[in-house]
């Protein structure tokens, strides 16, 4: 009956690490650097599609989170013809904010 017991709390400990040891999708944000508004499209490599409408200028939004895999960013800018495009390897456990850089023509720039 001890070794019973001794065995089934080693189960749970053993249960209970392996429950800890998930990963989390990485996140994003994106911070608008430049005077005008910004409307951001992220895609994902499952096909996924986020757009984050109206970033302010000087704002920075919310992390949200996508599924780990190639990410597109495309930012559609108020009042400009330029449309910034970037992309990059998202991995998990990794936040990801991607900034829209003031310049002539605007680009984007992923700080972690």
């Amino acid at each position: 009956m001890k070794n019973f017991i001794v065995i089934l709390v080693g189960l749970v400990l053993l249960l209970a690490l392996s429950s800890c040891s998930s990963s989390a999708d990485p996140q994003f944000r994106i911070s608008n650097q430049i005077t005008d508004k910004a409307n951001v499209q992220i895609q994902t490599s499952g096909g996924n599609t986020i757009n984050i409408n109206v970033v302010e200028a000087g704002q920075t939004t919310s992390f949200q989170s996508v599924a780990e895999g190639n990410i597109t960013i495309t930012v559609g800018i108020q009042n400009q013809s330029a449309t910034p495009t970037i992309s990059f390897f998202a991995y998990k456990d990794n936040k990801y904010t991607i900034v829209i850089v003031d310049g002539n023509p605007p680009t984007l720039r992923v700080d972690q």
